[in-house]
């Protein structure tokens, strides 16, 4: 059952891509007998720039998160809809009118599955989780093959951290809410594209610190041979994703124009022409921690070190954990003075 009440909470999409302004939101949660109400009123007015959800999307949003609330085996059917009541004042970002460009719409839709859940985690802390990526993270490049004389075209969306939760820590690269898709397999890219990917692993250290960890995010490069069209459409430069009872945020993510071995930082949202041999890198947000990260089991944090999750340095700085590699041991007497410490 769900707790009676209102709850509320504000955040932000980065920046729209045309502007480096944020993208303010704002949901306010009713639960009463009458059913579960979500409104909008206070997020900023529509963009120029394509981070306008539709109604349906931000509908969507709403739904898909009391959903993800609810016993599983409660069925979503028309009586489940009838207590779904969505508030979006049009000519908002949350309810866009024509002739609004809404591509990017299913940045603002995500980042409000996230905002949602951050409001009504007071109200049921087992149930939500931290701060995911919460993103779609689009990656989308075109051009012409030299080889085959043929246009293409790639979209992909990459995966990211997901939130810590009370009993368990956040998994590591994965798709967040309402994204539904999957892992381009680098062997099927690079057989139909003129693409390289040059590096595809987990990102050190890009956590949440918790009692029970963020999930971490991952590194995706691609290598262009030739002429090429690349869009970034994706978010999290600039903030995040949020800790919840003491964990704290995730890491931001990055992205970056590798050029003759200079790296250079992109926006979260651009289009750029690239040039034989230039790379694109993804290096996406990390998962939010979940409760106190000194609260953290040590023996968590010695298996984490051992996998190249978290590094020696971060373990003693962010958890007050000491390790010994050579011993791959936990120094209990170090890591109780740096906790007493804190």
């Amino acid at each position: 059952k769900l707790p009676k009440g209102v709850f509320s909470a504000k955040g932000f999409v980065d920046n729209d891509g045309f502007t480096d302004e944020v993208v303010n939101l704002k949901v306010k949660v009713t639960i009463d007998d009458d059913g579960v109400k979500f409104d909008t009123t206070g997020s900023d007015p529509q963009r120029r720039a394509p981070v306008n959800s539709t109604f349906a999307q931000t509908f969507s949003a709403c739904a898909y998160a009391l959903r993800a609330l609810m016993d599983k085996d409660l069925p979503v059917n028309d009586g489940f809809y009838r207590y779904v009541h969505v508030n979006a004042p049009e000519g908002t970002v949350t309810n866009c009118v024509h002739p609004a460009p809404v591509v990017g719409g299913w940045e603002t839709h995500v980042r409000l599955n996230d905002l949602i859940f951050e409001a009504l985690a007071p109200a049921l802390p087992d149930a939500v989780c931290a701060g995911t990526k919460s993103m779609q993270c689009h990656s989308g490049f075109g051009g012409h093959n030299h080889e085959t004389g043929e246009y293409y075209c790639f979209l992909e969306t990459l995966a990211g951290g997901y939130g810590a939760r009370s009993r368990s820590d956040g998994p590591d690269a994965v798709q967040s809410h309402g994204q539904n898709t999957e892992n381009a397999p680098i062997e099927e890219t690079e057989s139909n594209y003129p693409v390289r990917i040059t590096r595809y692993e987990l990102v050190p250290d890009s956590e949440g610190p918790g009692e029970f960890r963020g999930g971490l995010g991952l590194r995706r490069d691609y290598m262009f041979p030739e002429e090429a069209t690349f869009t970034i459409l994706a978010d999290r430069d600039k903030a995040g994703p949020r800790g919840l009872f003491g964990g704290e945020r995730g890491s931001t993510s990055v992205y970056a124009l590798i050029k003759n071995n200079v790296e250079q930082h992109l926006s979260s949202k651009t289009t750029l022409q690239l040039d034989p041999g230039d790379v694109i890198s993804y290096r996406t947000s990390g998962g939010g921690g979940y409760g106190p990260a000194f609260n953290r089991d040590p023996q968590a944090i010695l298996d984490d070190v051992l996998q190249g999750k978290i590094s020696i340095n971060r373990a003693r700085e962010r958890y007050g954990v000491e390790i010994s590699l050579s011993s791959q041991k936990v120094d209990m007497a170090s890591t109780e003075d740096l906790r007493r410490g804190q």
